[in-house]
């Protein structure tokens, strides 16, 4: 974007042309009603008659004392006063031209940061000095959304670096496995079997990523039409689905249920719920635990699932609602694109609510998903814009 200086913009558009001009028309019409109300009194006289030497004037005699105007004077003192006037409105423009530039010049410094930036060059402050006036928190308030945009801009780079990387691995691997499978002519169907079974498999965990991108996609652009969800039940039906692989590792899953009720997109609530108790089976330990809970509090709606695992260094648990940030036992073999806990982070917020974690003192990780209730029917509405979850 091509900057503009400021003593180059048209004079009609500019605000201190504005200033000037209320200065001077101020001074004008000031002036010229301080002239006006002068103007009546000036040359204003008293003739008093008189009579012989020596006669006195008697109060009520037929002698009067009238009062005239002296026109002579009046010309002399508004030729004056104009010209007093119309100097003083030319020097109250001058004042005002260069105090507007003074007063102004921090406006100007964030309009030309303003045009400058760009997704490249995000990185420029204000850094504004002076007292703490209205301009000085319009400098600040610039600089902390450059500082946002800026972080903003770097998760967005990351975000599809990571995609990129992580959709790429698995079509590698297929690639791969078919060329080493096409390079042997004479492959029989037991060899072929194998290779089969790893090519399903990369194709399963890029189509699990690809669904988890387009949800996380979903939720991003905020939520559809409002449905009734009720929580227990959406935790059930999760658990139902989990249960064959939490059997097979020895998992023991436990619920404590409460009435919980909230409106929202259906079908991202459910995934939200069925994300978090697919994350405390996927990232625990074989013989582990998991435990699941609902509640209703002052206007809102608590879901909870923790579970035993592996230690999670406390400074670091924030970031793993970051995309594919997967940390200690959750990298490795194990599966997962590192998507679960960002994907229940943006469903919450979009439904007005908020995502938190802390590990757990023995290991393992604690999840507090708040929302806002539902109660007797009365449907929360869902904001028109949400943002997403950091």
């Amino acid at each position: 974007m091509r900057v503009i200086p400021a003593a180059l913009r048209p004079w009609r558009s500019s605000i201190r042309a504005r200033i000037v001009i209320a200065c001077a028309a101020l001074f004008l019409v000031l002036g010229a009603i301080l002239i006006g109300a002068a103007y009546t009194q000036v040359g204003r006289v008293l003739a008093v008659p008189y009579g012989a030497q020596g006669e006195t004037i008697e109060p009520g005699g037929n002698l009067q004392v009238n009062a005239t105007t002296d026109a002579s004077k009046r010309d002399e003192f508004l030729e004056f006063t104009l010209a007093g006037l119309g100097l003083g409105t030319l020097l109250a423009a001058g004042l005002g031209w260069a105090v507007s530039r003074r007063v102004l010049r921090p406006l100007t410094a964030v309009t030309t940061a303003a045009q400058a930036a760009s997704q490249e060059n995000l990185d420029r402050r204000l850094a504004l000095a002076g007292p703490p006036d209205e301009l000085k928190e319009l400098a600040d308030t610039f600089d902390a959304m450059l500082a946002r945009l800026e972080a903003a801009f770097a998760s967005q780079r990351r975000f599809v670096a990571n995609a990129s990387h992580e959709l790429r691995t698995p079509l590698t691997e297929m690639r791969t496995l078919i060329d080493v499978t096409t390079a042997r002519p004479a492959a029989s169907a037991a060899e072929l079997e194998p290779v089969l079974a790893a090519i399903g498999a990369a194709v399963d965990r890029s189509e699990e990523l690809i669904e988890a991108l387009l949800t996380l996609a979903r939720s991003d652009r905020g939520p559809g039409p409002a449905e009734l969800v009720d929580l227990p039940t959406a935790v059930e039906d999760a658990i139902d689905l989990i249960a064959p692989a939490a059997a097979a590792r020895q998992i023991r899953i436990d619920t404590a249920l409460q009435n919980a009720q909230v409106s929202g997109d259906r079908v991202l609530l459910e995934r939200l719920v069925s994300n978090l108790i697919d994350n405390a089976v996927k990232h625990n330990v074989t013989g582990g635990w998991v435990l699941a809970s609902t509640r209703t509090g002052a206007g809102t709606a608590e879901l909870t699932v923790a579970n035993g695992g592996e230690p999670i260094p406390a400074d670091q648990v924030t970031g793993l609602f970051e995309p594919f940030r997967r940390l200690g036992g959750r990298t490795g073999n194990r599966p997962g694109a590192g998507l679960g806990l960002s994907i229940v982070a943006s469903v919450a917020q979009a439904h007005g609510g908020h995502a938190q974690a802390h590990a757990g003192p023995a290991g393992g990780l604690d999840v507090q998903i708040t929302l806002p209730a539902t109660a007797n029917g009365n449907r929360y509405a869902a904001p028109a814009a949400p943002g997403m979850a950091d």
